[in-house]
């Protein structure tokens, strides 16, 4: 109860925030031009509005995870209200899990409301398809696993500095395919830290079928549900590293 109280608490606060309604609706019209642009690009109109639209849901949400998420911990410090919490039989964990679910209850209803729009837009044009939803889906998920780095960094960090690491660590995790590539250009102990980075750094490209939903590709379903345990998984992982790493912050 304490964690639900805690997190709605957080989703109150959060939606009040004027950057969420700025974030949102620039995607929403940027899913709704998305037919416009693709007018004045060269390539097929259906897979440059399916990117347009996809990349959108993608990168708001981020922007979302990353812009909130760094500054909860920290807005508690600051106001002081976090000395009474602590000094409350809250357990600091539990305060570092209320803050995150209020913060994926406000992305999955951004999420879900420029899903709508652009779900909207497919439908009118006839290019709605059961691909769209996984590549939401996994969408989701890869937000949920930004926002517990989020979470983890602002546990410790400042909110400038946390959205410095939080948005090294998504952009490694889209390019940490490249880790192997430099593997096999060197040697001995370099080799055998490229691999270790690899397979400790998050790997958010197992989370991306934007691609093959653009082309028309099918996305197979134990893929989805390999790419959700791996998400998930590497969420709890990060989180519980949160919760320690407050639980050992001194606010005296």
């Amino acid at each position: 109860m304490k964690v639900l109280a805690i997190a709605l608490n957080t989703f109150r606060e959060a939606i009040r925030d004027r950057i969420l309604y700025l974030l949102l609706v620039f995607a929403v019209l940027l899913i709704g031009s998305s037919r416009a642009l693709s007018l004045l690009t060269v390539g097929s109109e259906e897979k440059i509005v399916k990117d347009i639209g996809l990349a959108a849901i993608s990168l708001f949400g981020v922007a979302t995870a990353i812009f909130v998420g760094v500054g909860l911990v920290f807005k508690e410090i600051e106001k002081r209200t976090i000395y009474t919490l602590v000094s409350k039989p809250i357990v600091r964990s539990h305060f570092i899990l209320g803050k995150y679910l209020g913060l994926v209850l406000v992305l999955a209803v951004n999420v879900s409301i420029m899903t709508a729009c652009f779900y909207g837009l497919l439908l009118v044009k006839g290019w709605a398809d059961a691909a769209i939803a996984s590549a939401v889906f996994l969408t989701l998920v890869e937000l949920l696993l930004v926002t517990a780095i989020a979470i983890f960094f602002s546990s410790f960090s400042t909110p400038i500095l946390s959205s410095l690491f939080t948005v090294t660590a998504y952009v490694i995790g889209h390019v940490s395919w490249g880790l192997l590539m430099l593997a096999e250009r060197v040697n001995g102990l370099g080799r055998g830290i490229c691999h270790a980075l690899y397979w400790c750094l998050p790997n958010l490209e197992r989370l991306n079928v934007r691609g093959m939903v653009v082309h028309g590709a099918d996305v197979p379903l134990d893929q989805v549900l390999t790419a959700t345990v791996y998400g998930v998984s590497y969420t709890i992982i990060v989180l519980g590293l949160a919760m320690m790493m407050f639980r050992r912050r001194d606010f005296l």
